[in-house]
């Protein structure tokens, strides 16, 4: 499968699971929470599969998944959730992605 493809469809799934993990959590302005959150993890899922960096691809995963989730963690002082997320999603991505590239 193509590299960018596989990169959006990953990213389409973890913003998809991302916003559903939010649905029951009291946020206020949670549509806009919802919409940043589902890029910011589509995003993860597409750099990912872009990036040629000469590391495995669960690694290239976790530190993607962590740089991305770093600014949303920042602005909502929410380190633990946003940043974990953004590490298991990343690397679970990484590894699927490996798999499909091998």
């Amino acid at each position: 499968m193509n590299k960018l493809l596989s990169g959006i469809i990953a990213g389409l799934i973890f913003g998809i699971i991302d916003v559903l993990l939010m649905v029951p959590l009291p946020i206020e302005n949670k549509l806009t929470a919802m919409i940043a959150s589902f890029i910011g993890r589509f995003a993860i899922g597409f750099f990912i599969a872009a990036t040629d960096v000469p590391v495995p691809f669960w690694l290239k995963g976790i530190l993607v998944g962590l740089l991305l989730s770093l600014p949303d963690a920042i602005i909502t002082k929410t380190y633990a959730p946003i940043i974990g997320i953004g590490i298991v999603g990343g690397l679970i991505i990484g590894l699927i992605l490996g798999r499909l590239q091998a």
